[in-house]
Order: structure tokens, then C-alpha cells, then sequence
């Protein structure tokens, strides 16, 4: 059973568009089955075009999640923000994680009206790699850096964020999952080797 209610519809749709408006974006794609699901999925789609009248200056269009995902994999710069429900995002953020580098690298941000939870965005458990050094923490550690940055400590945050950026993409420290050689533990060392050459640097 599929169960899609218009209030929910419209909170998670107003919160793509607030997203998008406060971010600067420009388009707001909703993704669907409407076409066999006419019920939930209808109800969805309807309660994101009308909410989308509410925002003249954000682009709002909509597509099947199955074309969806061939048009990630063909023309991934088309999309901009992707309004859609739980099961489709489970879908659409999988493929993402895996066009840019696998389940090791990105985290996933999810926000309720109460709480927020970090998690890797792909929310890949690794059991079959556990305990044998080669899992990749980056998504982890950009997990924890997002959750740093939404209670408001910017600053740490973005001192973890960047030095994940130089170990990636400086010093190329690749676990097996990027086409590496190097273990887990080497990763974080040299990210704390970056977070300590910059606590000597600054006051904190």
C-alpha cells in the first residue's frame, strides 16, 4: 500500500520550492509514476504544480522516475532541485552517488519539522567490505561535516569539508572503491594531518 496525503504532499513540495527560492535555483523537477499510480502519485504531482503557482520565478516541470534516471545518466546538468517521495529518492539518489563515485564519497541530508538526521547518501550498510580497511569514510565524514554545519559550527565544518577536498582531490588518497590503493585508516590520517596543520594556523 502506497499511502500519499495532500498535507504531506504539500509540506515536502513547499520545502523544495523554499530550498530553491533561499539557494538560488532555478527549476524544480518533480519526479513521479502518475501515469500508472494515479492516485498517490497523482495527488502528488498536482499538489507540486499548484504549489509551484506560488512561485513565478522558479521553473517547475515534471518526469517519470524511469525516464528520470536515463536522463541522469545522459544529461545530469538538466535537473537543479528534484521534488519527489521517499522511495524514488531512495532510487534517484543511488544513481547520483554512483555517477560521481560510487556510495563512498557523497552524504544524503534528511530534515523533519523537528529533527535532522546525516547519513552516507546512498545509506550502503558495506557489510561484505566490514572490518577488512578498505570501506571509503569520506560520505561518513561529509555526513558529519553537514550535521556541524546545520547546528552551526561553520567553521569546523568547513575546515573538515576542505580537508576531505585535498585528500580526494589534491593528494589523490583513493580507497579500492575510487580505483585506489590506500586503506581507511590512511584517509583519515591524512585529513587529521590537514585539521591539525590548521588548528596550528588559526585561534580558535
Amino acid at each position: 500500500m502506497k499511502v500519499v496525503t495532500s498535507e504531506n504532499s504539500e509540506r515536502v513540495a513547499r520545502y523544495a520550492f523554499e530550498y530553491a527560492k533561499k539557494n538560488g535555483r532555478k527549476k524544480v523537477t518533480t519526479i513521479h509514476k502518475a501515469n500508472i499510480m494515479k492516485l498517490s502519485d497523482g495527488l502528488f504531482l498536482e499538489t507540486s504544480r499548484k504549489i509551484a503557482s506560488e512561485y513565478p520565478d522558479i521553473e517547475h516541470n515534471d518526469m517519470i522516475i524511469d525516464n528520470c534516471c536515463m536522463q541522469l545518466v545522459s544529461k545530469p546538468h538538466q535537473f537543479d532541485v528534484m521534488l519527489m517521495t521517499n522511495l524514488y529518492g531512495t532510487i534517484v539518489s543511488n544513481v547520483v552517488c554512483g555517477l560521481v563515485g560510487g556510495a563512498g564519497l557523497l552524504s544524503g541530508k534528511n530534515y523533519g519539522d523537528h529533527y535532522a538526521i546525516f547519513e552516507p547518501g546512498t545509506r550502503n550498510t558495506g557489510t561484505a567490505i566490514a572490518g577488512k580497511n578498505i570501506a571509503n569514510p569520506i560520505a561518513m565524514l561529509n555526513a558529519s561535516a553537514d550535521m556541524l554545519e546545520h547546528l552551526g559550527h561553520h567553521y569546523h565544518a568547513n575546515m573538515i569539508h576542505k580537508a576531505v577536498d585535498r585528500t580526494v582531490n589534491e593528494d589523490h588518497i583513493h580507497t579500492p572503491d575510487l580505483g585506489g590503493q590506500a586503506t581507511s585508516i590512511d584517509v583519515v590520517q591524512n585529513i587529521i594531518k590537514y585539521l591539525q596543520e590548521t588548528t596550528k594556523t588559526s585561534n580558535w
